[in-house]
């Protein structure tokens, strides 16, 4: 998870690890996530798209250089970023607040898919 708001970072650990049971590894800085994301060994990223540095959809396209096939979804408050994000190949778009049941929903749907199942 690429969250710099730690709040909205602490909810979706929250909703992820304890009631869907993953693991999630968090960073506030998208270049620690592209370089984690290039060793190898996440079945998701899941990214906000204000950040300082990088952007999500910045971090979006570089993923999608090193690691093509590891789906990434993009979660923001800005609803009209959903086309440049998806344009960009995002494998989901969420809108903040996103909703409990829509955020473990994506994860499940996402990593099924990275892991084939």
């Amino acid at each position: 998870m690429v969250e710099d708001d730690p709040e909205a970072a602490l909810f979706a650990i929250h909703v992820l690890s304890k009631r869907g049971q993953f693991e999630v590894m968090h960073t506030p800085d998208p270049a620690v996530a592209l370089r984690l994301a290039a060793a190898g060994g996440f079945d998701l990223v899941l990214t906000d798209v204000d950040m300082p540095g990088m952007s999500g959809l910045e971090l979006l396209d570089a993923l999608r250089r090193i690691a093509p096939t590891l789906p990434v979804a993009v979660l923001t408050g800005h609803a009209h970023l959903r086309t440049a994000a998806l344009d960009r190949h995002a494998d989901e778009f969420l809108t903040k607040p996103v909703r409990v049941a829509q955020l473990l929903a994506t994860a499940t749907a996402l990593t099924g898919r990275a892991t084939g199942q």
